[in-house]
């Protein structure tokens, strides 16, 4: 009773802290097991979100600014969200009472549907779930749940699956999302094991198992030894040596016996030494020795049937999942080890960070078919998600905070489709962050201390852009509060929630912002700079124009540059113009490193000019203000003048002073009344403005819009253009192309440039004509790099 109290004051919190927009909930799933249940619930969720539209008087250019470029306007909208909990079974129907005591606002939409559960508890929960919501419950098969939310977590979650190497630096090694993830073998261990062949979305047959699992772990164990409860078993495991206890093949022939090719410390007999004992004589065996002995022998003997049955039918991918791994290293190794033992390394054990909602997602799916759920695009709201954290307590284990023991994973449905770009030269070895912070501890203290030190000026910027509210500054703490705790978190566990990296570092702070209704916390600053550059428009083009083809080349190039320069996520710049006003596009020209640069391809760049023009040219932008408008732009107005197409694309959503596709919209429309050549390729469709599906610095080119796919395809693009710290260097810095590339970026982070052997303002223009095997033409030895983008620090 006491634990029962206890739990209901931990759950009397407000939802947010558990079941999140529970107020909002419109549709339920369960998946019921033996100790623990995953609810899932479909919620909507509002939005703050930005937009922008032209003024019907503008700045005409001329220096007559009575009115704004265009008008801001925010505006709440309504999102679909997922939400997962998971909780012990101990406290299910205090849980139940919860959720039909905040059944608020949803009560009425919910009469006369229907609750999906799956697990081996639907069945004995059923009248209970319908007492207390009032709602009938559908029973769904368990393994159909499971294998259909494996599919849909391989295909929409980011760093999802992931090997584990336990003595490595890096154990967590996150696999790329793959286009086509078919066949797979899923072997699901819980109280048994079922082994089930997945060839498509509805084309699966369970192939082979065993009665040894995690139920004979258990059972045995807890005969064997004091142990009471798996997770305690499993510490006992961690503690103990399997040698004390198994019998070795150099126990049996004084060594290896090679002749057979058997390494000394094969185990040759599982519980082997304790043949020889006798009652009362001769060893004692300890119970954590007992216990790893136990520990092996269900995962080597799991592990050869899996490799048997992924040879015998041609599989290289095995995912493991059930109530035996739940994320514990040290079944995690222990499958690994077997695995590859038993392939001779030809295999390797595959686990997801999600596999404990599988059965919930699949039920879930099962109630949501005349939603068409499966068709959306599905990305992981970091700022509401618990993330992988290892479930092995340690030697001085304390029962948690009854919590703590909740764990939550959210699902965000995204506006567009997001598929691969066709111009990728591999999309499966794709991998878009040039380091994985998890493997350089320096790196990784650096960039989170950096974004730790710069929430008090994002949280600054975001009450600036909402002067009219007055609880902007309440709900700018709010954010600080919740972005700390995500970076706590993975200075505690970096593989958390995937690949660490400076873009889920942007990322997951994005997200945070908007939780708290912070659509665009910088733009009113874009609107201004967007003004004051399209002023000197003509001024930069007419010197464009009088200047003989090559020296124009250069001064396109590093008019690129410059304009990269201005990026109000680098310290170095911010202190620049916040410091002097007048500080413009010639004193940033001036600021560059000088030739040769850091990475210094333009010579190449300029022969290829010489030589016929590029069918069509996909650029990404950077920076609103002068890098769009002065750098950018007069770029593609060369290109169109060569007779190249130009694809012009812009994030979805905002991230710092990057410019938008809502922006570069109405921005087309007026540098086109200050150019007529612009103008032209506007209207005749030589230019086309189109939105990346992006909502960040950094730039994931496995994930764009499918239209701007579509689009790169029909136009046959045959140069890529990455521009920006964030796109160029941060992410994509080894992208390999089928077509020509440009990645240009300047320097803006003293410690970056340092580590790439260059200082502040050092310069990076690298050109690849595109190959199987992409090299490099520069002309500088650049250092390791080590690092990536970071927050309103440096980009």
């Amino acid at each position: 009773m006491c634990a029962e109290r206890s739990y209901a004051r931990s759950i009397s919190l407000p939802p947010d802290e558990v079941f999140r927009n529970l107020r909002n909930a419109k549709r339920f799933a369960m998946d019921i097991g033996g100790s623990l249940a995953k609810l899932a619930y479909y919620s909507t969720v509002e939005r703050s979100r930005a937009y922008v539209s032209a003024s019907s008087g503008g700045d005409d250019g001329e220096g007559q600014d009575d009115h704004h470029l265009y008008e801001i306007q925010e505006q709440n909208e309504l999102g679909a969200r997922i939400h997962f909990v998971k909780f012990e079974m101990t406290y299910f129907e205090k849980c139940l009472d919860f959720i039909q005591e905040n059944l608020v606002s949803s009560r009425g939409e919910m009469t006369g549907k229907v609750v999906k559960a799956t697990g081996g508890g639907a069945h004995k929960y059923t009248n209970l779930i319908r007492d207390k919501l009032g709602l009938e419950c559908d029973k769904e098969d368990e393994m159909q749940c499971l294998i259909q939310g494996c599919i849909f977590v391989l295909r929409n979650i980011t760093n999802e699956a992931f090997e584990y190497q336990r003595h490595s630096p890096q154990p967590y090694k996150f696999q790329t999302m793959e286009a086509d993830i078919f066949p797979f073998l899923l072997v699901n261990i819980g109280s048994g094991v079922s082994i089930v062949k997945v060839e498509s979305q509805d084309k699966y047959a369970r192939i082979g198992g065993s009665s040894i699992g995690g139920g004979s772990f258990l059972g045995l164990g807890c005969k064997l030894t004091s142990a009471k409860d798996f997770d305690s078993l499993l510490q006992l495991a961690s503690q103990g040596d399997h040698r004390n206890v198994d019998m070795l093949v150099k126990d049996i022939y004084g060594g290896a016996y090679s002749a057979l090719g058997l390494p000394g410390d094969l185990i040759a007999s599982s519980f082997g030494k304790m043949v020889s004992a006798k009652d009362g004589e001769g060893q004692e065996f300890e119970e954590k020795d007992i216990a790893k002995s136990l520990l092996h022998t269900i995962s080597n003997d799991i592990g050869q049937i899996a490799c048997l049955y992924a040879q015998l039918h041609g599989l290289k991918k095995i995912y493991f999942g059930g109530f035996f791994i739940r994320g514990h290293p040290v079944t995690m190794h222990t499958i690994t080890y077997a695995i590859n033992f038993w392939s001779r390394g030809t295999l390797q054990a595959l686990f997801l960070r999600h596999e404990g909602y599988l059965g919930a997602i699949g039920a879930f799916l099962k109630g949501a078919e005349e939603d068409d759920s499966e068709k959306y695009c599905w990305g992981e709201n970091y700022a509401g998600s618990s993330g992988l954290h290892s479930t092995s307590p340690p030697p001085d284990f304390i029962p948690r905070d009854r919590t703590a023991s909740f764990d939550r994973f959210e699902l965000d449905r995204l506006e567009r489709p997001l598929v691969s770009l066709p111009s990728l030269l591999d999309p499966p070895s794709y991998f878009p962050d040039t380091v994985d912070l998890t493997e350089d501890p320096d790196a990784r203290t650096y960039w989170l201390d950096c974004f730790e030190e710069a929430l008090g000026k994002v949280a600054a910027r975001a009450i600036a852009s909402q002067p009219t509210r007055d609880d902007a500054e309440v709900r700018a703490q709010q954010f600080i509060a919740k972005y700390n705790k995500r970076l706590e978190t993975l200075r505690e566990h970096p593989f958390a929630y995937g690949s660490l990296t400076v873009r889920s570092l942007l990322d997951t702070r994005e997200q945070c912002l908007n939780e708290f209704h912070f659509a665009d916390p910088y733009q009113h600053i874009k609107q201004q700079e967007n003004e004051a550059a399209l002023r000197i428009l003509p001024q930069r083009l007419q010197h464009l124009d009088s200047l003989e083809f090559q020296a124009r080349q250069v001064a396109l190039a590093e008019g690129l540059l410059a304009g990269n320069v201005f990026d109000w996520g680098a310290k170095a710049v911010t202190r620049l113009m916040e410091g002097d006003s007048s500080f413009g596009f010639e004193e940033a020209m001036s600021k560059l490193q000088a030739r040769p640069w850091l990475i210094d391809d333009l010579d190449p760049w300029l022969e290829r000019l010489q030589d016929h023009p590029h069918k069509c040219a996909l650029i990404f932008a950077d920076n609103s203000g002068l890098d769009i408008i002065l750098g950018i732009f007069p770029f593609v107005r060369d290109l169109v003048q060569r007779g190249t197409q130009v694809i012009l694309c812009a994030n979805s959503k905002p991230a710092l002073n990057d410019v938008t596709y809502g922006e570069l919209k109405i921005l087309a429309k007026k540098v086109a009344e200050l150019c007529p050549i612009i103008r032209t390729a506007l209207s005749e469709g030589h230019l086309k403005v189109m939105a990346s599906g992006a909502a960040s610095p950094c730039l994931d080119l496995s994930r764009i819009d499918e239209m701007l796919s579509q689009e790169c395809q029909r136009r046959g693009v045959d140069l890529v253009v990455l521009e920006g710290m964030g796109r160029a260097i941060h992410t994509n810095y080894h992208a390999a192309f089928s077509c020509e590339s440009l990645k240009l970026a300047v320097l803006k982070n003293k410690w970056l440039a340092n580590r790439l052997g260059g200082d502040v303002f050092s310069v990076i223009f690298k050109y690849s004509k595109g190959s199987k095997v992409e090299g490099t033409t520069s002309n500088t030895n650049v250092g390791s790099l080590q690092t990536r983008k970071s927050p309103e620090t440096d980009r």
